[in-house]
């Protein structure tokens, strides 16, 4: 399994624990975090979703709905996207797709290091509209997504109820768009390998990011990867948090 790990702590504004936070990885739905970002951009002061919105953009970040990601992919520009918010938000290794996959938004390149970044900015200098709506869908994630996965990997089973989740999850049997692309185009990052990723924050007041991403020998049952990501997880320094005496389930 490979692995890279980031763990801030809001309150001292130190990571508590870093493991390759700066390798690149396939975002898988970690990037939806960026496309909800970019939608709410430049829509204040008031921030009003319309109600075809609400209801898209509740299933694309509690449920982590990829046909809600595909369509506003399409509707705010494909990769450009990735580009003004890397640029907002200071990322410095978050990249967009290959340019032979402009579509395959889970191709986006990202880090444990600039997820954190994301949560830092969703936490403390988003609009207070844009923190509230976010982290409220963030805080109330589904068990399963709308591919049926369990999304409950991670952070969701290793600590205690009141922690915020966006998952990825890239590869899997049964999941959305396995088997998709058959071809790998050529990329600074691994999409071969299966992707499994935890983020989120756990603790009072959103005190922990946390960011954990990995990848697993091409057909790992997703059992298998489920239980290994949350047992890492489990054993992770995070501040605040109050773990789950049933974690290596």
């Amino acid at each position: 399994m490979t692995v890279g790990i980031a763990v801030f702590d809001r309150e001292t504004g130190q990571f508590v624990q870093q493991e390759n936070a700066e390798q690149q990885f396939r975002s898988a739905s970690v990037v939806k975090l960026l496309i909800a970002l970019d939608f709410f951009w430049n829509r204040g002061p008031e921030y009003d979703v319309p109600a075809a919105d609400q209801e898209r953009l509740e299933v694309m970040l509690r449920s982590s709905d990829d046909d809600a990601a595909s369509y506003y992919w399409d509707q705010l520009g494909g990769a450009a996207i990735v580009d003004r918010m890397v640029g907002r938000l200071g990322l410095t290794r978050t990249a967009g797709p290959p340019a032979s996959h402009p579509g395959f938004w889970g191709y986006v390149a990202i880090t444990p290091a600039d997820t954190v970044r994301i949560y830092r900015y969703l936490l403390d200098d988003a609009p207070e509209p844009v923190r509230r709506y976010v982290m409220g869908l963030l805080h109330r994630a589904t068990r399963h997504g709308t591919d049926g996965i369990d999304q409950y990997f991670g952070i969701a089973s290793a600590f205690e109820p009141g922690f915020s989740i966006k998952q990825g999850w890239s590869g899997f049997k049964g999941s959305s768009g396995y088997r998709s692309d058959r071809q790998k185009p050529e990329s600074v990052v691994d999409l071969v390998n299966d992707a499994l990723h935890t983020t989120g924050t756990v603790g009072p007041d959103d005190r922990s990011i946390v960011a954990v991403f990995t990848l697993h020998p091409s057909g790992t049952p997703y059992e298998e990867a489920y239980a290994q990501v949350t047992r890492l997880t489990a054993g992770l320094t995070v501040p605040g948090a109050v773990r789950v005496q049933t974690a290596d389930k």
